[in-house]
């Protein structure tokens, strides 16, 4: 079957003036294209009331997931952006849901662990501290001075390539209005 046309640019404002909808298709980007919709109701719930999932009310749960059901999904499946389907209760990304990267961002791809190489780098660091302390083969030959300007070497340049990533392009995985709204990735 041939690939439907682009959306056109109206179609696209369309589509993306409904926050739900953008949330909708932040959070099955993010997870990896296809959700189950009591999963992206809660998301989406969690996201407009800026709070977590666990901490939602029922209404606040049943008011997006009427609207959703009713409203946003079936007009993103009319659209084929999503593949919404009602009895399963799954809702996939849609053969057209790549026409809108370009206004939405990339948040598909995996965040590097910044936290985990600082407290790798850390780790490693000092067990180097240790063993030229300590004087262990070959480590007790290398200098005190030395050893320090590897280790600050070693956090400069990483801190340096974390700054330059962050500038260039924010925190991916999140896209900005989430951050703005939640304050942290879920």
């Amino acid at each position: 079957m041939p690939r439907a046309e682009e959306l056109s640019q109206d179609e696209v404002f369309e589509v993306l003036k409904s926050p739900r909808r953008r949330y909708a298709l932040y959070y099955l980007r993010r997870e990896g294209g296809e959700t189950e919709l009591s999963d992206l109701t809660e998301q989406v719930a969690a996201w407009e009331n800026e709070t977590t999932t666990a901490a939602l009310t029922t209404e606040q749960r049943k008011r997006v997931y009427i609207s959703l059901y009713q409203t946003h999904l079936p007009k993103l499946d009319e659209a084929d952006i999503v593949e919404y389907d009602r009895d399963a209760g799954v809702v996939r990304l849609g053969e057209r849901a790549g026409d809108l990267n370009i206004y939405l961002g990339e948040v598909s791809r995996e965040e590097f662990p910044w936290d985990r190489y600082y407290l790798a780098l850390v780790g490693v660091s000092s067990l180097l501290v240790a063993a030229v302390w300590l004087e262990v083969p070959p480590f007790g030959l290398i200098p005190g001075l030395v050893l320090a300007t590897v280790i600050l070497v070693a956090f400069g340049v990483s801190a340096v390539v974390h700054f330059l990533k962050f500038r260039r392009g924010g925190e991916v995985g999140t896209p900005p209005e989430l951050r703005r709204a939640d304050g942290q990735e879920h």
